[in-house]
């Protein structure tokens, strides 16, 4: 199974057709005020670019050349990444594989039996975080690790994911969504609103708890509830207004769920070891 949070192929027809624009691996469009190509094919030589910050950016084609690279932290979709003559794109696949074997099984999804042992292992993962997120005071379960989203936030994020892409699509829900959930940063504010969502809002730790448990139990009866051919099932519902109308069946919008709940989970426990250890 292929990670859902992969890009569509941007590769331009003809060498004089632009390639479509990517602003990270899980925007479907750049959002309000977003998607700008001031810097598109810009040069800069010789300058002080020290503690720059490029977020949800297309870099496709970007050339660094002499550059000097100390303390720097790179994330996203890589493809044909060269540093110093060497390409590094299947090093850190393989590394991150070692790391994470989650990601090797969530790729060898085929069956319904395969959604069913993958889930498993999500429901292992997230109370092995669980168990760390306790050792820590409970006001650093809000703090954020270099403007990542707090381990609270991440949770919220997960209710969101599970209501827009299991209640919405999978069981056909109009309006399942949560007011504790919490969309990409992107969604328009007044279409979180229209769905009764309030990004901003500071929940207790308790109630979303209470809320993640859940949509985990709505995801566990889902999946075993699950055959093989009811996985190529077509969904009628798009995950939530503003999505793209496009035809999804049952395993793409489970795949979404569990290809989130896999990255944030390794986002998550990243950030809590380094609370746990500051």
């Amino acid at each position: 199974m292929t990670a859902a949070s992969d890009p569509a192929d941007s590769t331009p027809a003809s060498a004089d057709e632009p390639a479509t624009a990517q602003f990270g691996p899980h925007r479907f469009y750049p959002g309000e005020g977003g998607g700008s190509e001031q810097f598109r094919g810009a040069r800069f030589d010789v300058a002080d670019m020290r503690g720059a910050r490029f977020t949800d950016c297309d870099l496709t084609g970007v050339t660094i050349r002499d550059g000097w690279l100390v303390n720097v932290s790179i994330s996203g979709y890589l493809s044909n990444v060269t540093v110093n003559g060497v390409e590094v794109t299947d090093f850190v696949n393989a590394e991150l594989d070692r790391r994470h074997p989650e990601r090797v099984q969530f790729r060898e999804v085929q069956g319904a039996d395969d959604v069913r042992a993958m889930w498993d292992t999500i429901e292992r993962l997230w109370a092995q975080a669980a168990e760390l997120s306790w050792r820590l005071p409970a006001d650093a379960l809000d703090q954020q690790v270099n403007e990542e989203w707090s381990f609270a936030q991440t949770l919220r994020h997960l209710i969101f994911i599970t209501d827009a892409w299991a209640s919405r699509t999978v069981l056909d829900e109009e309006m399942p969504y949560h007011p504790l959930g919490l969309p990409q940063s992107w969604y328009p504010a007044t279409a979180a609103a229209a769905l009764g969502i309030v990004p901003t809002a500071h929940p207790g730790y308790g109630e979303i708890l209470a809320a993640r448990a859940d949509r985990m139990a709505v995801m566990r009866r889902i999946v075993d509830g699950l055959t093989d051919d009811s996985l190529g099932r077509l969904c009628r519902r798009s995950p939530a207004p503003g999505y793209p109308d496009e035809e999804r069946t049952v395993i793409d919008c489970v795949a979404v769920v569990m290809d989130e709940e896999i990255e944030h989970y390794r986002f998550a426990v990243r950030d809590l070891t380094v609370l746990e250890a500051s």
